[in-house]
């Protein structure tokens, strides 16, 4: 399972990575491999507005429906449309072209609070 070093974690399996305010949200290996093979993506709208915690979007599997959460409050301002077509690519590559949506933020807090490699580690007991 991959954790990459330059990404903070939730305690719910979707990854961040900030960029400036704008911080880039997915789900993690861990998940999309618990997940099985993913069949649809449902994004959220650019424009909402969500609080860290809060469903934003669900993906589903052959095996399940998963609600995906914000890592961060903030408003939406991209989503990968790329999924509506390749849904798969959060199981090929969910750190690269697998990302679901970014979010603007305005509390760096919420971020710097987030799980590093070695707390998500833990987590997940790998």
């Amino acid at each position: 399972m991959q954790i990459p070093s330059d990404l903070r974690y939730s305690n719910d399996h979707e990854w961040a990575k900030a960029d400036g305010a704008v911080v880039r949200i997915g789900i993690t290996d861990y998940a999309q491999d618990a997940l099985g093979d993913v069949v649809f993506v449902d994004l959220p709208k650019v424009g909402s507005t969500l609080n860290a915690g809060e469903a934003l979007g669900e993906v589903e599997s052959t095996k399940s429906v998963s609600e995906i959460y914000a890592p961060v409050s903030g408003t939406v301002t991209a989503v990968n449309d790329s999924l509506t077509n390749a849904p798969e690519s959060v199981n090929a590559d969910p750190y690269g072209v697998g990302w679901i949506c970014e979010i603007t933020t305005t509390s760096s807090t919420e971020y710097d609070a987030l799980l590093d490699e070695q707390g998500y580690q833990a987590l997940t007991n790998n």
